[in-house]
């Protein structure tokens, strides 16, 4: 899987937050924020094929955190962006 193109994550406030670019007449009322975290998992694998594991390795890796909640998490993050259509299979 890989996150589609056209997106990227713009700073507003204390807000990171994703936008499509070079869209006009975006629903405002659905805003996607990213953690720190978030943010940078995103910024890791923007342009490059992912999978779940690699994404756990990746928290475990930065943060230390156990396999299970590494997981967890991996899964989570994915699920948001394929709910809000950021992620190709």
């Amino acid at each position: 899987m890989r996150i589609r193109e056209g997106f990227r994550v713009q700073s507003v406030g204390d807000e990171n937050i994703i936008l499509l670019q070079g869209t006009y007449g975006i629903d405002t009322t659905k805003i996607v924020s990213l953690n720190e975290t978030a943010l940078l998992l995103w910024n890791l694998y923007r342009d490059k094929e992912f999978t779940k594991d690699q994404i756990a390795s990746t928290l475990i890796k930065e943060f230390g955190v156990r396999e299970e909640l590494a997981v967890r998490d991996a899964s989570l993050w994915i699920d948001a962006l394929v709910r809000n259509g950021f992620i190709e299979q």
